[in-house]
């Protein structure tokens, strides 16, 4: 029996891989962020046991419904504003300004890509450092409405308009942003690399984006700890803390080291 190869090999394989490429595109997902204190809300105990997750329809047509999801953003909003980015954020910044990454196509709503550097975020899930109105599509600052709400103003609305104000995030229900989608399936297409960091890659659009890259001739790096649906395309799969073994990736690949 071959034993299998040592995580030192694998890193190894994946420096060349990644520093071969020149049009690299990352799609990160949650286990990107749990190392920067926020949590995955779909983990037992997670806030998702605490609140119904309210679908986009009965946002629009409940008060009720927009009074309990405004409450569920009370509570886990300012854990994503206190958040830093950690060292596997800032290594995507770096191979960007290398001019090796073309985008990052995020999962995440915290923001972290931007705030460590990263200039091309395409964000599917949206973000939830911003509030939206449903009438005017008029976006502000999550902060002084959470503030609001914080101080009886249980369903906001927008101070433009009068619509009703939602987090800028992509409800259960609620269709992705079509250009985000678009140019994320382009990017998808025309990559030489794609990492996919960070994500069980079971949550639909988003992970389909491997199997396009893959079938478009692009070499696929999978760095997160639990098996994916997309494991036997991989060209390399890495499994570790993110925070060391991403930026041990991307320095090794910029250095050209095998």
């Amino acid at each position: 029996m071959v034993d299998a190869p040592t995580h030192d090999a694998v890193l190894a394989h994946a420096r060349a891989l990644l520093g071969a490429s020149r049009r690299a595109v990352a799609l990160t997902g949650a286990g990107l962020s749990t190392e920067s204190g926020i949590p995955d809300f779909r983990s037992p105990g997670g806030v998702w046991e605490r609140f119904r997750p309210i679908e986009y329809g009965d946002f629009v047509r409940s008060s009720a419904a927009r009074r309990e999801h405004w409450r569920y953003k009370m509570a886990t909003v300012p854990v994503m504003l206190e958040a830093q980015p950690n060292a596997g954020h800032r290594a995507l910044a770096r191979l960007e300004r290398a001019g090796r990454l073309e985008a990052v196509v995020t999962q995440n709503i915290d923001g972290l890509h931007q705030a460590a550097g990263s200039g091309r975020v395409l964000e599917l899930h949206g973000t939830n450092r911003s509030a939206v109105c449903l009438q005017c599509d008029r976006l502000e600052p999550i902060e002084p409405v959470l503030a609001r709400v914080a101080g009886g103003d249980e369903e906001p609305r927008c101070d433009a308009c009068g619509g009703i104000l939602k987090p800028a995030t992509v409800s259960f229900g609620q269709s992705l942003p079509r250009g985000v989608l678009e140019e994320s399936i382009r990017l998808a297409e025309t990559c030489d690399c794609l990492l996919a960091i960070g994500s069980s890659l079971q949550v639909q659009p988003a992970a389909s984006l491997v199997e396009i890259a893959k079938r478009a001739g692009a070499t696929v790096l999978i760095l997160t700890r639990s098996a994916t649906p997309y494991d036997r395309i991989a060209d390399a799969k890495l499994d570790g803390a993110l925070g060391a073994t991403l930026p041990a990736l991307v320095e090794g690949a910029l250095r050209g080291d095998a």
